[in-house]
């Protein structure tokens, strides 16, 4: 199926080896430089009186300066950038199809667009990275706020036999913050690849409007709030 192949868009040659640049890679650098135009042009003529756009730029900023203070503590000057940058991405991702010209048929002819879009997050490697990265960051904040006793303290909590379900539950998070962004997206990827074969011109924008912007918000927001539940559990002291 179209929809699960992730294409090689050129090859890179490096000290003799090469390298295949996907069209996953394509995308999420393409996001990365949404992402950064997107920055510099809401953050190069700030006011003292915020109107606009900066209003609710800085709506934003306080919202997750908030939800980072009460999860993370001492922690969330470092750890609020990659939550909102986390989110951001994903959001992007999750909803650049919309960009993709759409293959369309009649009359005897055809339209075939010259590319195509789809989401990064569709790919498992993709989702996986993430994931990773998320996790990882799980005893280097345990360490930072409670120490290397501290953290491996927890694996004893809340009694001492739960100490090999506390380990494997690093490994069940990190399949389940994958599977769940990946499945999902996929999925949404492939349902509107069946309805743009079914009606391509009118039908796809409505359904677009969930599968690409609602579902695609609610997956990185899930995603995201999941990550900082994980992080804030390792952070937090518990009652003993």
């Amino acid at each position: 199926m179209e929809a699960l192949d992730i294409n090689t868009v050129f090859t890179l040659t490096v000290f003799g080896f090469e390298v295949p640049i996907t069209e996953t890679v394509v995308v999420s650098w393409a996001i990365m430089l949404i992402l950064v135009a997107a920055s510099l042009v809401f953050t190069r003529r700030l006011k003292e009186v915020p109107a606009g756009p900066q209003a609710i730029l800085e709506t934003g900023v306080e919202f997750l300066d908030g939800f980072s203070n009460n999860r993370f503590g001492s922690l969330s000057k470092y750890l609020a950038p990659y939550i909102g940058s986390l989110f951001l991405f994903l959001l992007v991702a999750n909803i650049i199809g919309v960009l993709s010209p759409v293959e369309v048929g009649a009359f005897g002819r055809e339209f075939r667009p010259l590319f195509v879009v789809r989401p990064p997050t569709r790919d498992i490697n993709v989702t996986m990275a993430l994931a990773a990265i998320s996790i990882a960051l799980i005893p280097v904040c345990g360490i930072a706020a409670r120490g290397v006793c501290g953290w491996l303290k927890h694996f004893l909590y809340p009694f001492p036999v739960m100490l090999p379900f506390n380990i494997m539950e690093y490994g069940i998070r990190l399949s389940s913050l994958a599977l769940r962004l990946f499945g999902n997206v996929l999925a949404g990827v492939v349902l509107m690849r069946m309805i743009e074969g079914v009606l391509p011109i009118a039908l796809p924008m409505i359904f677009s409007l969930y599968f690409d912007f609602f579902d695609g918000a609610i997956q990185a927001a899930i995603f995201v709030f999941l990550t900082s539940l994980y992080i804030s559990e390792v952070v937090k002291v518990h009652d003993e």
